[in-house]
């Protein structure tokens, strides 16, 4: 069980924040497979509060994008609040606040992890969020383990979290790397365990190097977190999920998804994203997503070529039909251990 404030999840495995990556028809695949929390990619605050399409689209959360988060980032208090407060209005059942992200152009703008170093400005921010929610709601903080390896900034990162519960925050998401860190090296679970055990009783959920079912197990053993947002691991294998679900329920893991079932399960992506984003954008985001997908093929390189060299939107069914045909016989599926190809520079990964 994963408590939130108000609500509680039977699945303590949560779909993260992708930015660039977890739209409608991310979700979508995500929730076919098992997920049952989702999140919204990151959304800057004077996006939802302008008029015009931005905002519109944002605000428009479809009757089987349920239940849904949104993570919001920005600099400004009452902003936030404001935005926090229509996303709600709009149908969004969990707000979480984006303290995290380390892309330059964000922490140039004094947004994201960028906060980690204006411990009164961030905790005004939270303020201002939880108040504008009401309650109506669960209201979180996504936090990194301070913006360097000095204690100052450890110290920083405390002060934080501990406000952030003191305004009444219903829980903290933390990815043990800090902010100079960026994505490389390894994110730190002691730091996790350490922050759990700080905490006690309130919710926190970690993220960082959950690349495999098994990764989310060892970290929920080893560090005694409540929960975790899965974020890399989950681009172009929805089926972690479930995966993950027959681990914690004690159950063996279930069959590597065949060929015939990637395909499937692409093709739905692929109309999905089409259906969302129109037929050329929708054909230029899916290839990212398509080579995520074809690290479980069994021929994965030939995949992934074939992949990058879609350049119309009619060639996908030609790539799908050749390297998914139901009627060859394919070797087994591979199943992901590691981060695979590296997602695109400068997505916020968590």
């Amino acid at each position: 069980m994963l408590v939130i404030g108000p609500i509680t999840l039977d699945f303590p495995v949560v779909q993260a924040p992708l930015s660039g990556y977890s739209d409608l028809a991310m979700r979508r695949a995500a929730r076919l497979h098992g997920a049952e929390w989702t999140f919204d990619e990151v959304k800057l605050d004077r996006l939802v509060l302008a008029p015009g399409k931005h905002r519109r689209r944002i605000l428009r959360v479809e009757p089987d994008d349920h239940p849904l988060g949104g993570q919001l980032m920005g600099s400004d208090p009452d902003e936030m609040a404001r935005a926090a407060s229509a996303m709600v209005e709009a149908g969004y059942e969990w707000i979480d606040v984006n303290f995290a992200c380390p892309v330059r152009k964000v922490l140039g703008r004094g947004r994201g992890g960028r906060l980690m170093r204006r411990v009164d400005v961030a905790l005004a921010i939270l303020r201002s969020v939880h108040d504008a929610v009401a309650g109506r709601c669960p209201v979180t903080v996504k936090l990194r383990r301070g913006w360097d390896d000095s204690p100052e900034s450890e110290r920083r990162f405390f002060e934080i979290l501990d406000g952030a519960f003191e305004i009444t925050l219903d829980g903290a998401i933390v990815h043990p790397r800090t902010v100079k860190q960026r994505y490389t090296g390894r994110s730190d679970w002691t730091f996790l365990a350490r922050v759990k055990k700080h905490v006690g009783g309130r919710a926190i959920l970690g993220s960082g190097d959950l690349y495999c079912a098994e990764d989310v197990v060892r970290m929920l053993e080893h560090t005694g977190v409540d929960g975790v947002t899965l974020a890399r691991g989950c681009i172009g294998n929805p089926w972690i999920f479930q995966e993950c679900r027959a681990l914690l329920e004690h159950r063996p893991l279930p069959p590597t998804p065949d060929v015939p079932e990637q395909g499937r399960t692409i093709a739905r992506h692929l109309a999905w994203a089409m259906d969302l984003h129109g037929e050329r954008r929708g054909s230029r985001i899916m290839r990212k997503f398509a080579i995520k997908y074809s690290e479980l093929h069994p021929s994965a390189s030939e995949v992934r070529e074939a992949f990058i060299g879609i350049q119309r939107a009619p060639q996908w069914r030609e790539v799908i039909d050749t390297w998914y045909d139901p009627a060859k016989p394919w070797p087994p599926g591979q199943r992901r251990t590691g981060p695979g190809e590296p997602i695109a520079a400068g997505t916020e990964e968590d």
